[in-house]
Formats: C-alpha cells, structure tokens, sequence
C-alpha cells in the first residue's frame, strides 16, 4: 500500500529496520564508552576529531564544521570537556583560540577507541560481511551526496528569499 508520497510496505520495512538497527547499535556503543571509559559519545566524536588533526589542535569552528554542532553546543561541551582535562585551549595566531587534545584526552581516545572498533567490527563489519559492506558503503556515499545537494538547495532558498525580503 503506497500513494505518490508515501513508502510502500517494502520500503518502510527497510527505513524502520535501519532506523532500529542505527539506533540500537548507537545506543550500544555509547553504553560502553560510557561504562568502561567515563566518556559520552560527544567526547568521542570530539576525541576522535582531535586525535586526527595535525597537532592534535583544531579551532572549535572546525571541530564545528566537523560535528555538524550548533555554535552554543560545541561551545558548552568544550567547557565541560575543559574542566575534566581532556582538552585546552590554547592561543593561536587566528582571532580565536586552538582546542588542543591534552595528554588526559590523549589517553583517553588511546585507550576507547580499540575497544570502540572491536565492538563495531564484531558487531557490524562481520556481521555485514565484506560484500554487503561494499554496497553499504555505496549506498551510504549515494545517500550523503544526496543530503549535501538537499543543504545546499535549502540554504541557497534561504538566502533567495532574505534577499528578496530587503
């Protein structure tokens, strides 16, 4: 059963299983962090973003840029993440300071991120398996792209229609 803009049975049972297995898995990972690391997934992502800079150093538009975060929610998180020794801030040559992985930050993403990718590895890649890993992959590319062009459509609009109102 299906209409011009609703999904037919096929395709909501694909969306929903998807949706469920996302969140669960999520949900999962997060849970261990959580428990054997002391780490929400927030800190993770930001921990991973750091560890993968050069220097260990980004400026917090980029950490932004990188976790699709508000402006106010980076800014909150950093500080909390400050207080805990995880990162600093330090000054740089731009107008606003570096975020800088500290060596307690250091030891932490050392630490969670094996057992991270051992749990997404035995509970998502050989699940998967290698083929069906390949086509994900691409489906998951195709999907993105399509999302960046949507964004991009959407603020193109947004910025017609402020233009328009002048």
């Amino acid at each position: 059963m299906t209409d011009a803009t609703g999904l037919d049975d096929d395709e909501l049972s694909a969306w929903r299983s998807f949706v469920e297995m996302h969140h669960m898995l999520e949900r999962h990972l997060v849970k261990h962090l959580q428990r054997d690391f002391g780490l929400s997934d927030s800190d993770f992502e930001i921990l991973v973003n750091l560890s993968e800079a050069p220097g260990g150093r980004l400026r917090a538009f980029e950490l932004g840029r990188a976790t699709q975060w508000e402006k106010s929610r980076m800014s909150h998180h950093l500080g909390r993440m400050e207080k805990r020794g995880l990162v600093k801030k330090e000054v740089s040559d731009a107008r606003y300071p570096d975020v800088v992985l500290t060596a307690a930050g250091r030891a932490a993403i050392a630490a969670s991120a094996p057992a991270n990718a051992a749990r997404v590895r035995e509970l998502f890649v050989e699940v998967v398996g290698p083929e069906r890993l390949a086509v994900l992959k691409a489906a998951s590319d195709d999907v993105l792209a399509a999302l960046t062009e949507h964004v991009d459509a959407c603020a193109s609009s947004r910025k017609d229609a402020q233009h328009a109102d002048d």
